[in-house]
């Protein structure tokens, strides 16, 4: 059986990159030689090359840095995961920290006692992680790492904002989909040497910059500009996404969702969704069901149904899986890069590198 027939995906169908779009291709031997395997979060994307290169460009750029050990960022991945309520990405990065000899972090960032760290500077970054969706908490407006590295910590950080949603959405809830609980540590002990080999990889940055178009950093990503790769690598993505999203989503709907994040300070929206029925309201009807998932990707991916995406296929206009990771990639970077907007507002020194200016 090969990794495509495994039950990773949910809602969108497998796509062959050799029969696909040219990058495709190219971004899927990149992902398989840089990271070892084309694992679910970048397979979902295979419908929509231009969202996969963005993706692979945010996750990868800040990842391989050189500054900040992968320690760090992969607890960082772990605690933005637990608190987006993604069980599959907190499985996979917590089974890292294992790989990388930290099991106590691991162990730490699952029940939320991020008291029990014993490494003080690693103990500060998942508190900062985890309290990314609080813009007024106070580790947040003075934060615990030199400015030198938020690049790549924030970059990081945003990268899993993004994914968390997406993978909510259209994979299953863990890589170790297992019926019996007992099976599930077995296969996370297996899975610890596999990943230590992929930790091992080494990897040149910069190379995902090839597979997007140059373009320049908005203004509220200002906090990568202290490293030239990671802002080069988000100022592509961000207008991969822009473009995806006219594409996919009507004006008013985008409209609806940008009015929405720019009011959002972190909270859930609720358990029922009742709220977002009522924003939708303000739509035209054809449109409802697109407004539906793209309010839902970004701001409670994990209330996104079967029925949801259903009604997003059956909505006049464009159809299919492109169009739909096209809608949620949009909306789930949209909602990223808010959080992104009150992450550095604060620098930790006043030697800042580059225009920290947040948008307004």
């Amino acid at each position: 059986m090969s990794i495509r027939d495994l039950p990773f995906r949910r809602q969108v169908r497998h796509v062959d990159p050799a029969v696909h779009d040219p990058r495709t291709s190219a971004v899927r031997r990149q992902i398989v030689r840089d990271f070892g395997m084309l694992v679910p979060p970048f397979a979902l994307h295979l419908p929509a090359p231009d969202a996969l290169c963005a993706y692979w460009a945010i996750v990868r750029e800040p990842t391989y840095g050189r500054l900040v050990d992968r320690a760090k960022k992969e607890a960082v991945a772990a605690a933005v995961s637990a608190i987006n309520a993604c069980p599959y990405c907190v499985d996979v990065h917590t089974t890292m920290l294992d790989a990388l000899g930290d099991r106590a972090p691991a162990a730490a960032i699952v029940s939320g006692d991020t008291d029990g760290i014993a490494d003080p500077d690693l103990r500060a970054v998942v508190a900062w992680a985890r309290a990314n969706r609080q813009p007024d908490a106070p580790i947040l407006q003075q934060r615990p790492f030199p400015d030198q590295h938020a690049p790549e910590l924030i970059g990081v950080a945003l990268a899993y904002h993004y994914i968390n949603r997406m993978v909510n959405i259209f994979a299953v809830a863990s890589p170790f989909p297992f019926g019996d609980s007992k099976i599930k540590p077995i296969a996370r002990r297996i899975a610890v040497p596999v990943f230590r080999r992929l930790l091992a990889r080494e990897v040149r940055p910069g190379a995902s910059l090839d597979l997007l178009p140059p373009a320049p950093l908005p203004d509220d990503l200002g906090w990568a500009r202290g490293d030239p790769v990671i802002a080069d690598a988000f100022g592509r993505a961000a207008a991969a996404f822009d473009a995806v999203g006219k594409q996919a989503l009507p004006e008013h709907v985008r409209q609806l969702v940008a009015t929405r994040l720019s009011a959002w300070r972190g909270e859930e929206p609720g358990i029922s969704r009742g709220w977002v029925e009522s924003a939708i309201e303000t739509l035209p009807a054809p449109q409802r069901p697109l407004g539906r998932l793209a309010l839902l990707a970004a701001l409670a991916s994990y209330q996104v149904d079967a029925q949801v995406l259903n009604d997003a296929r059956a909505r006049p206009g464009p159809a299919g899986d492109e169009a739909l990771i096209a809608a949620a990639g949009w909306a789930s970077f949209a909602a990223a890069r808010r959080i992104g907007s009150w992450l550095h507002t604060a620098p930790a020194t006043p030697t800042s590198g580059g225009d920290l200016t947040p948008r307004p």
